[in-house]
């Protein structure tokens, strides 16, 4: 991925000795990369005793700011989110034609000092940075403040004598001091240039510009990692040390491979090391790679031999399907959330027009306005896809459509498909809409003849084939696949891997509803009558 303006990486200080030793790690090798085959960018690790916590980016998503659980670095759970709106605003609310498609919230710095969990992140959509804190990470809540401006991928950093900065930048990297109370940039404090050009550890072919700062105290030493993108290459990771954190500092390349970049550096508590980076992988998204680190000379040596490894000696297998996507029936038990964690809305909701109690057991969209397309629909509800291969399947109750509308089951980014149901007067439609090229295509329509309907999208990212198949059922046991299949490309207008999408929206006249039964995920794909 390249961009101007990246994404955030974090900060955390980790305190050890006997950094001289080259660590060891377990002797099976039972996880493989990526660790998380799904889009889950930018991780910012801690560890707090023998339980880790990773903060990761979902942009226009809300809630946002995903917080996710491992006690092996390989399978990770997500347990809440910082914030459930980022701030209200056109763009964020999906309306008046503003969208923060691709932006909303960047890379989150995730950190924890004196019993306190913190974690931030910056806007180009509100101009602020934003800073989350909780006592209690798993259950929350979380207190919030912003300042102005939006310190471009910064990194929170707590020194030993209790002041406080932000590390942020591209290209020149700068050290930025913040209020005790982290509720602005301090007057007078420290605020300087501490590594110009930092692209230049990469050499002079300079691509994009280096950011991402993450910053470490370890061993007395600071150690200030980012990522690069030299001109004609990859994705670069960069490692920069000092004895002073004003610098000057000493760079070089710390793991140029695969595009394996961007992350946290994190130990066990038996003292073994790795940086938890991504890879961009095609449209599933960025996906973390685990890495092995050993230290020489006081330098963090990221690999084996220089290269990431597909395999990890680290005593774990994987799940086949990631816990950070689920399957729903839309049962509620009395004290039960709405909605599972694993669902975001694609940019804030309008929580008037959905429910799970209208209908119980059934998750109920409402239109609520006049829409062009998919892409602007609100309160389309969504979960990751995932690989190497994933399907979604869905049954729908359309018998309350309006003539106009459009509801079904979609893989959501800039070049989207969807197979769903359209109501024409007093007819209906199972069609399949694909937005791969220049403009939206209706591909297929069939005729419907009853109130409910089954619909699948299966997705095949195996060796970056990045191809998907929607289909439909009228009994919920034999499908038929419809129009042609969809080419899944990432694209940076989205800057996110595709998304399942469960959708209703109204071209005529708003007051429609349909009444989604169930979401059933899979890591296997189903064979389909032709």
């Amino acid at each position: 991925m390249y961009r101007a303006v990246s994404v955030l990486v974090t900060v955390i200080v980790i305190l050890v000795s006997g950094l001289g030793m080259e660590t060891s790690i377990a002797q099976h090798a039972d996880a493989t990369n990526p660790i998380i085959w799904a889009d889950v960018p930018d991780p910012s690790v801690i560890r707090v005793g023998d339980t880790y916590y990773m903060s990761s980016t979902t942009m226009h998503m809300s809630p946002g700011l995903p917080i996710m659980k491992s006690r092996d670095l390989v399978n990770w759970r997500l347990v809440g989110y910082a914030y459930d709106k980022l701030e209200e605003n056109d763009s964020l609310n999906l309306q008046n034609d503003r969208s923060a498609y691709g932006q909303g919230s960047w890379a989150s710095s995730l950190r924890y000092h004196d019993g306190v969990f913190y974690v931030s992140t910056f806007s180009s959509t509100t101009g602020k940075t934003h800073i989350y804190t909780t006592r209690d990470i798993e259950h929350g809540p979380w207190a919030a403040k912003s300042f102005r401006p939006a310190l471009h991928d910064h990194s929170l950093f707590f020194e030993e004598d209790g002041r406080v900065y932000m590390v942020h930048g591209a290209g020149n990297v700068r050290l930025t001091e913040l209020e005790p109370d982290l509720s602005g940039i301090k007057p007078g404090g420290t605020d300087q240039t501490i590594i110009p050009n930092a692209s230049l550890a990469a050499g002079p072919n300079v691509g994009l510009p280096a950011e991402g700062s993450q910053l470490y105290k370890i061993n007395g030493k600071y150690y200030v990692f980012m990522i690069t993108w030299p001109r004609g290459g990859m994705r670069t990771e960069l490692v920069f040390r000092s004895d002073h954190l004003t610098g000057p500092y000493e760079g070089r390349i710390a793991l140029q491979d695969q595009g394996v970049a961007q992350g946290s550096l994190i130990d066990t508590p038996k003292g073994d090391w790795y940086a938890l980076l991504f890879q961009d992988h095609g449209a599933v998204g960025r996906t973390p790679f685990l890495v092995p680190v050993t230290w020489k000379d006081g330098w963090p040596i990221l690999g084996i031999d220089g290269m990431a490894p597909a395999r990890l000696n680290i005593g774990t297998s994987q799940r086949p399907v990631p816990e950070v996507v689920a399957s729903d029936e839309f049962t509620r038990r009395p004290g039960q959330p709405a909605l599972p964690i694993v669902w975001q809305w694609n940019h804030n909701p309008d929580n008037r027009l959905w429910s799970i109690s209208e209908r119980p057991g059934f998750l109920r969209i409402r239109t609520g306005r006049v829409d062009a397309d998919f892409l602007s629909a609100r309160n389309t509800l969504t979960q990751r896809t995932f690989g190497p291969q994933c399907s979604g399947a869905i049954a729908m109750d359309v018998s309350e459509m309006k003539s106009g509308d459009y509801a079904g089951l979609g893989l959501l980014q800039k070049k989207y498909g969807f197979v769903g149901v359209k109501a024409v007067d007093n007819s209906k439609q199972i069609v399949m809409v694909s937005a791969d090229g220049a403009v939206p295509n209706e591909v297929e329509g069939v005729p419907l003849s009853q109130k409910v309907v089954y619909l699948k999208a299966e997705c095949d990212f195996r060796n970056r084939t990045d191809r998907a198949q929607f289909y439909y059922s009228l009994d919920g046991k034999i499908w038929t696949a419809i129009g042609k299949p969809l080419h899944m490309v990432y694209t940076l207008p989205h800057f996110m891997g595709y998304r399942f999408a469960l959708f209703n929206f109204a071209t005529q006249s708003a007051g429609g509803a349909v009444d989604f039964d169930y979401f059933r995920v899979s890591a296997d794909l189903t064979a389909a009558t032709p």
